[in-house]
């Protein structure tokens, strides 16, 4: 699934490619992936609407756009094979099978929904409906007002292990399983260890690591295992940056310690080092 980092380059390019276009026409031919509107709300909302931004919130991206019925917010949620790609002609047919939602735009060039699976979500709010769906989520992790004192003020009352309570979209936003095995590595911390038992100096340490990790990885466009790709359909460069994920089995990069990988901590893969992880 795109964490922070993918959607984070997902919505700058996207800002960059369409920022100003005009959306002439919509066309959705798997709607079950919408939400909150319908085919025909979709296009009433968004025909000869502009799009003013694209940015990013948690693991969504939002395109907000304004025409004659007002102001919208698309919201879309990529989830795991999901993702957005501008198709100036010369995206292939087999590519072109997986569009859930096309937008036309007045240039001649589409931007595109496609999603194999079709997990992913496509969404239209207003703007007090928006307001309230992302007053429901945390923080974001690179706020820069979000101190250390904050970052540990959101998640160390929880009784969950320090990993799952990472990746609670209620208390922060945007972290998944990649980062969260990323950030605890960088700073030493078991990830099944209580959220509630970590120190001081540790919640600074990981405040630091989880910061310097997302930020890594959009620099490098961020991590492609499988079906990630970026606006322009390539591939993110982070997956040789990794230090845990997807590394169970081979040595720790700082002790050489064989890393351990297991479902036990939240159900979801997780890598750690037994040796220099406490």
């Amino acid at each position: 699934m795109p964490e922070l980092p993918e959607t984070e380059t997902i919505a700058r390019d996207l800002h960059d490619m369409v920022r100003g276009a005009l959306v002439t026409r919509v066309t959705v031919p798997r709607p079950d992936v919408l939400r909150e509107t319908d085919v025909a709300g979709l296009d009433a909302a968004l025909r000869d609407a502009e799009v003013e931004r694209v940015w990013r919130r948690a693991k969504l991206i939002v395109l907000d756009l304004r025409g004659a019925s007002g102001a919208w917010h698309v919201v879309v949620q990529p989830r795991f094979t999901g993702g957005l790609i501008v198709d100036d002609g010369q995206l292939s047919e087999s590519e072109r099978r997986y569009v859930c939602v096309s937008f036309t735009l007045g240039d001649g060039r589409a931007l595109h929904y496609r999603d194999v699976r079709r997990l992913g979500t496509v969404a239209l709010m207003a703007g007090e409906r928006f307001a309230e769906y992302s007053a429901g989520l945390g923080p974001e992790p690179l706020d820069p007002t979000l101190t250390v004192a904050a970052f540990s003020g959101c998640i160390r009352d929880s009784r969950q292990p320090i990993k799952a309570a990472l990746m609670d979209q209620r208390r922060l936003a945007g972290v998944g399983n990649i980062y969260a095995n990323e950030a605890l590595w960088l700073a030493g911390i078991d990830p099944s260890r209580e959220a509630a038992s970590l120190s001081d100096p540790e919640w600074a340490s990981l405040h630091t690591e989880l910061r310097q990790v997302l930020q890594a990885s959009i620099a490098a466009r961020g991590t492609s295992f499988r079906d990630y790709r970026d606006a322009r359909g390539e591939r993110g460069r982070f997956v040789e940056q990794l230090a845990a994920y997807g590394r169970a089995g081979e040595p720790c990069r700082r002790c050489g310690h064989r890393l351990i990988g297991t479902h036990a901590v939240d159900g979801r893969s997780t890598v750690f080092c037994a040796r220099c992880q406490h």
